[in-house]
């Protein structure tokens, strides 16, 4: 029928409309659409001058340490010093009962004087015997034996000399003094305790605290690895040659008085295969104690062209090897394997893999893959700080 086809057409108008509604659906998202590339941070890799150094385990040590012992025998009459007080050399600290000293010295004395007083008779008698053989007027044999005991009585006294010497001695060790000048401990011994009988009793002990040494202890592997490459020229010595030394404190804590190496040992522990480092600290408020668990951050060299990247910059993977993600001049991201050297604070120095001018990722590596364009934050960090040594 010539009228239904009209109404037809007024049917398919809306269906035809419906279709390309949904078929303008299937078009590729506007430039609103699409997500934002990410952020990263980078840090731009920079040649400069790395201290080289090592940290290592060890123990605070006193420089010198002092037992106080009696030396002669007797009871002690006084504690004069204050324990845990500092003392100088020199200084009081016991007094042993003088009195048996005191008899001993005053009798060594008075055998002095009778020494001599022999000495001169003998003299006067040799004199005038001198005299008498001139003339015949004496044997022989009384001119010498007048000569014999002139020459006994100065050796009588010389013999009394040293006995009253060594009475003057003894009546001295009665008061016990510092031997040298530090902090004394505990007293060992109390009030009329008997000491110094068959052997010299300890009384006290001095240590000597400011400075202080701490001894550390490394490899000689590390120690043989680092000479090579001072000879070879990959490194140099720090300032006059003389290493630097930081103190970390049990606690975690950066010790504010720089320390220096004293010496290197000469001799290896067998059982360690380890050397010993001695290094000396300040330590004007005694905050070093002997004993003490600490650590010791030596700059052992430099390295004049060498490069650094934070820890957090590097990745490893499945097979544990350091890898670092990059970002070229067209802010996409790639990879590069590279090698490591000690870790010095927060980064780790790298031996291969990175040159100057090369961007590494720093921030955000979770968030972005190789090949990933991205928007680049410079974060204004640069290495570890430049060497400047001024050689004291």
């Amino acid at each position: 029928m010539p009228s239904s086809s009209p109404v037809r057409l007024r049917t398919l108008f809306p269906l035809l409309a419906l279709s390309l509604a949904l078929a303008g659906c299937g078009d590729a998202p506007s430039d609103e659409q699409k997500p934002p590339a990410p952020n990263v941070s980078i840090e731009t890799v920079k040649v400069q001058p790395l201290a080289i150094s090592t940290e290592l385990s060890g123990r605070v040590l006193a420089p010198r340490v002092a037992e106080v012992r009696a030396r002669v025998a007797g009871v002690v009459l006084k504690r004069v010093y204050r324990e845990g007080s500092d003392v100088k050399q020199g200084d009081v600290l016991f007094r042993i009962d003088p009195a048996p000293f005191q008899a001993d010295y005053d009798s060594a004395r008075a055998a002095l004087a009778k020494a001599e007083a022999t000495r001169f008779q003998a003299k006067l008698q040799d004199e005038r015997y001198r005299e008498l053989i001139s003339i015949n007027a004496v044997s022989r044999q009384e001119h010498d034996n007048a000569r014999a005991a002139a020459l006994q009585a100065n050796a009588d006294v010389d013999a009394a000399k040293a006995a009253l010497e060594r009475a003057r001695l003894n009546l001295g060790y009665a008061t016990v003094t510092a031997p040298i000048s530090g902090r004394v401990g505990r007293a060992l011994v109390t009030e009329g305790a008997l000491v110094g009988q068959n052997e010299s009793t300890p009384l006290a002990i001095i240590q000597q605290l400011d400075p202080i040494h701490a001894d550390i202890t490394q490899s000689t592997r590390e120690i043989n690895a680092l000479r090579r490459a001072l000879r070879a020229g990959e490194l140099q010595q720090v300032g006059d040659g003389q290493a630097r030394a930081t103190l970390i404190q049990d606690d975690g804590s950066v010790y504010p008085q720089p320390g220096k190496l004293l010496f290197s040992d000469i001799s290896v522990d067998q059982s360690t295969g380890q050397i010993t480092l001695r290094s000396e600290f300040p330590n004007p408020d005694l905050d070093l104690l002997p004993g003490s668990f600490i650590r010791v951050r030596l700059e052992q060299a430099i390295q004049p062209q060498g490069i650094s990247v934070p820890q957090q910059a590097v990745l490893r993977d499945s097979a544990g090897k350091p890898r670092v993600l990059l970002v070229d001049a067209e802010q996409t991201v790639s990879e590069r394997p590279v090698v490591l050297g000690a870790a010095q604070q927060d980064r780790w120095i790298v031996s291969e893999g990175l040159a100057p001018g090369d961007r590494v990722v720093i921030e955000g590596l979770q968030h972005v893959k190789v090949g990933d364009h991205v928007q680049v934050t410079p974060t204004g960090k640069d290495a570890l700080p430049i060497v400047q040594h001024s050689g004291q």
